[in-house]
């Protein structure tokens, strides 16, 4: 059985999206908690890559589009939830997930 090119961009990307899921589920830590998310919109990235690259029309470069626009996006929720990061520390001393309940100052 021969594996080819798409097949291990493809596995490639599913394990790095399990591992950003594996880590935006069991982390108590909002930094680790992101670092997940990113890994998991990565692997979308990857995939939106390898579709345009072994796809029927390569030459249109729409995969590098949706990865711009997406590279957009995860810098804009990085932004985001390293400044509501940075405020739940500065009212709670902390970054832990269950003991931010309360957002209100």
């Amino acid at each position: 059985m021969s594996v080819g090119p798409l097949q291990l961009c493809l596995l490639f990307s599913s394990a790095l999206f399990c591992v950003g899921l594996i880590g935006a589920l069991s982390r108590s830590n909002t930094i680790l908690v992101l670092l997940g998310i990113e890994l998991m919109l990565n692997a979308a990235n990857l995939n939106f890559i390898a579709f345009w690259r072994f796809g029927p029309n390569p030459a249109a470069a729409t995969g590098v589009i949706f990865v711009l626009f997406s590279i957009a996006v995860a810098a804009a929720e990085a932004a985001v939830g390293l400044a509501l990061v940075i405020a739940i520390y500065r009212h709670q001393k902390n970054v832990r997930l269950q003991e931010a309940s309360q957002l209100k100052g």
